[in-house]
């Protein structure tokens, strides 16, 4: 077993393929098809840790390098007007480079992750493309 050290943190190799190996984040998801660029905020390949609550939401933009923006719809019951009311959460998360490009209305999974900017406080964990 290889091992690498990148500002501080371990990372193995596999001896004879010399790939990076995959972290087990702890929740059942597809595994990433792309390629990891080397940043250390991944969940799967570099050591961001990924923790509380999942969000499936809808991503409402992608024009930010390395994020995206995720739209939470919910109805509401209004027990005085007797009624439902529509509510929209918006989500700026982290898109790591191993899940790839992903388009406005992919279906993504978003986990919560420690902050990262001041309004990205969600990393993308699996996506699901639109049809």
């Amino acid at each position: 077993m290889v091992y690498l050290f990148l500002k501080g943190q371990k990372i193995e190799l596999i001896e004879n393929i010399g790939e990076i190996k995959m972290r087990d984040i702890g929740v059942d998801v597809n595994s990433p098809q792309g390629e990891w660029d080397g940043n250390m905020n991944c969940p799967f390949y570099g050591n961001l840790r990924v923790r509380g609550q999942i969000i499936e939401g809808i991503v409402s933009t992608s024009s930010m390098q390395n994020a995206i923006v995720v739209e939470r719809r919910m109805q509401r019951y209004m027990t005085k007007y007797e009624r439902y009311e529509k509510r929209t959460r918006r989500y700026s998360a982290h898109l790591p480079s191993c899940i790839g490009e992903l388009n406005p209305g992919d279906k993504v999974r978003i986990m919560e992750c420690r902050p990262l900017s001041k309004t990205i406080k969600f990393c993308v964990i699996d996506m699901e493309a639109s049809k």
